[in-house]
């Protein structure tokens, strides 16, 4: 009569599938990890040690917002007049042209609203500023 054989078993594990899965997973959050970052990129300014912008040879082009909502340029035919945030930003990039390494800051009320400081932010960067700062008072004690 035939007798079979014991097998020995195999201690080795198949890991094919496993690599499978990874290589299905790792499609899966390539495809989505550009989805899920939104928004404007800013580093707010510790208030301790804030760094100062260096103005080399000219002074900085100053946007404002006001707590009413209104916008300011610093630099133009006259800077105390309200404008729409699309001039600030045509004006701005004219003065970038005449020199580029003038740097912009954005100066907004505590009250102004922050869609209001985006608004702004996005039609500076559509108009060319390469990057803009964000002015803030120290703390007195």
């Amino acid at each position: 009569m035939y007798q079979r054989k014991k097998r020995r078993p195999v201690a080795e594990i198949n890991v094919v599938p496993y690599i499978d899965v990874m290589l299905v997973l790792l499609i899966i959050f390539m495809a989505t990890a550009p989805l899920i970052t939104h928004g404007v990129k800013v580093d707010l300014p510790k208030m301790e040690k804030s760094e100062l912008v260096e103005t080399k040879d000219a002074p900085p082009i100053i946007a404002s917002i006001d707590a009413d909502g209104k916008y300011y340029v610093s630099v133009g035919t006259d800077p105390e007049a309200p404008m729409e945030a699309v001039d600030v930003a045509a004006v701005i990039k004219l003065k970038l042209e005449q020199n580029p390494d003038t740097p912009v800051m954005i100066k907004g009320s505590g009250r102004v609203s922050y869609q209001e400081v985006l608004l702004l932010m996005d039609f500076l960067k559509n108009a060319g500023v390469p990057e803009v700062g964000l002015m803030t008072e120290s703390f007195e004690d």
